[in-house]
């Protein structure tokens, strides 16, 4: 089947990429909303007295044909997003607002899909310069398994964040300060990013129970995760580490340091500290591991609690993103395709990332085990577990 064929008709020359279908037994609803923060002013434009945020959530929804599919990206952010930048994609060959989701927009929440009467709840965060939408293959498969999902833009940060008035904020502020600083100093603006990206997680923490269309009565805020790929990942456990609400959370390929040569000088709080007995996941890149990652390794040593290291073969930074699911579909060269997601094949990586991950907020959060993180799987012979 053609990319054509399987996401639809290409818009000004672009693919219109199909995500792979959700597994579990619930169909999707998804919204989104802005969310501000009136105690803090922005920390990127201080100008503006206060931190704003949209955030996506996503959910097991009652089916309903009266609901549209949702589109992977708002149209003025997609106008933003240029891919090729950092991941060598051509401009214009993927039709970011064109893609749908499978969510339906504003479907009804499926309240029976809840156990126990409330539903488990997630915080997910992109990498730095990422959109939210970069982990909707991920964040879908946890929604259809009966987690209510959250998506955090970063603002100023993320390429591409319309809001609700049609305004569009882009990273130039960002960008800005990174051409400014010094190589020497750089350590110092990366821990801000990690600061204000805790900031805006712990706030997002605190608004869950009041989130809109009945999903702030529905989240359980005693079963509450966070997963995070790449700078998103760092975000996780750092937010983990400062907040207790965090009952597990999972680190997808990022580093828990300031990047800095020498590895392992510029660790955070978390790395040098570890967690204390909740559980966690670090599932990296083919060779990426806490024998080969110095800040990986701090945070495995001083963290007593259950925890896992996957590797995932073949694999590169970005396999842990839509990417694995978009770039097959696109016309690129393989070049492109293994610089960004490797060797590894593109559609049995992000099976096994949504089974592993889910396997470990279930038996977090989700109150039942499918021992799949016992021990390796003939299922995914591409998951590499890293013994001590």
């Amino acid at each position: 089947m053609s990319a054509q064929d399987a996401g639809g008709a290409p818009a000004a020359g672009g693919v219109r990429a199909a995500l792979p279908a959700p597994t579990g037994p619930h169909a999707i609803g998804t919204f989104s909303t802005r969310l501000v923060d009136r105690s803090r002013h922005d920390p990127w434009v201080t100008s503006v007295p206060y931190r704003e945020l949209m955030v996506s959530v996503w959910y097991p929804a009652r089916a309903s044909g009266g609901h549209g599919a949702a589109p992977y990206m708002a149209k003025g952010a997609a106008a933003r997003w240029n891919a090729g930048a950092p991941h060598g994609i051509p401009k214009g060959a993927v039709d970011w607002a064109g893609m749908r989701a499978h969510a339906r927009e504003k479907a009804p929440l499926d309240k029976g899909a809840a156990r126990g009467g409330k539903l488990p709840v997630l915080v997910y965060t992109a990498g730095a310069g990422d959109p939210r939408t970069w982990g909707t293959a991920l964040v879908e498969e946890l929604a259809s398994r009966g987690y209510v999902v959250v998506t955090v833009d970063h603002t100023y940060e993320s390429p591409g964040v319309q809001f609700p008035d049609g305004s569009v904020k882009d990273n130039k502020p960002l960008l800005d300060a990174l051409a400014q600083t010094p190589q020497e100093k750089l350590p110092q603006l990366m821990k801000k990013v990690l600061d204000t990206r805790v900031a805006d997680d712990r706030f997002v923490l605190d608004r869950l129970g009041s989130l809109p269309h009945g999903l702030g009565e529905a989240v359980d805020r005693e079963r509450v995760g966070m997963v995070g790929h790449s700078a998103g990942g760092m975000a996780a456990a750092e937010t983990m580490y400062e907040d207790r609400r965090v009952k597990a959370g999972v680190d997808l390929d990022g580093t828990l340091e300031h990047n800095s040569e020498p590895k392992g000088t510029n660790l955070t709080p978390v790395a040098r500290h570890g967690l204390d007995q909740r559980p966690f996941l670090l599932m990296g890149r083919d060779g990426s591991d806490h024998t080969s990652e110095p800040s990986w390794g701090s945070f495995w040593k001083h963290s007593p609690g259950w925890k896992r290291d996957l590797n995932l073969r073949g694999a590169k930074h970005q396999t842990y993103t839509d990417l694995a699911a978009i770039l097959p579909q696109a016309e690129v060269g393989r070049d492109v395709i293994e610089k960004n997601i490797g060797t590894v094949d593109p559609a049995r990586a992000t099976a096994a990332q949504r089974a592993y991950v889910v396997s470990f907020f279930d038996r977090g959060l989700g109150g039942r085990d499918d021992h799949l993180l016992d021990g390796p799987s003939d299922r995914f012979h591409e998951v590499r577990f890293v013994r001590p």
